[in-house]
C-alpha cells in the first residue's frame, strides 16, 4: 500500500469515526433534539455523492469513509425520528 492510500485511509478513519460519539450519545440519551434535520439530510446527500465519486475513481479510502459515514448518519437520522416525541 502506498503512502497516499495510507494517508487517505487514516484521514477516512478519523473523519468517519468522529460521528460515533454523536451516534452513541443519541442512542444513550434517546434524544437528538439538538441535531438539525437539515444538517443530517444535506450531509447525507453530500456523503452519498462522495460515495458515488469514490466508486467512479475506485478509491478505497473514499468508498470506505463515505459508506460508513453515510450509515452512521442514516442511523442518527433514524434515531432523531424515532425519539422526536421524547
Amino acid at each position: 500500500m502506498d503512502f497516499i492510500t495510507t494517508l487517505g485511509l487514516i484521514a477516512a478513519t478519523l473523519t468517519t469515526f468522529s460521528f460515533l460519539p454523536q451516534l452513541i450519545k443519541t442512542w444513550r440519551t434517546k434524544s437528538a433534539k439538538d441535531v438539525s434535520y437539515v444538517m443530517l439530510i444535506s450531509f447525507s446527500i453530500g456523503v452519498f455523492l462522495w460515495l458515488i465519486y469514490g466508486f467512479y475513481l475506485s478509491a478505497l479510502p473514499i468508498i470506505l469513509a463515505n459508506g460508513i459515514t453515510l450509515l452512521f448518519n442514516i442511523i442518527i437520522l433514524w434515531l432523531k425520528i424515532k425519539y422526536r416525541s421524547t
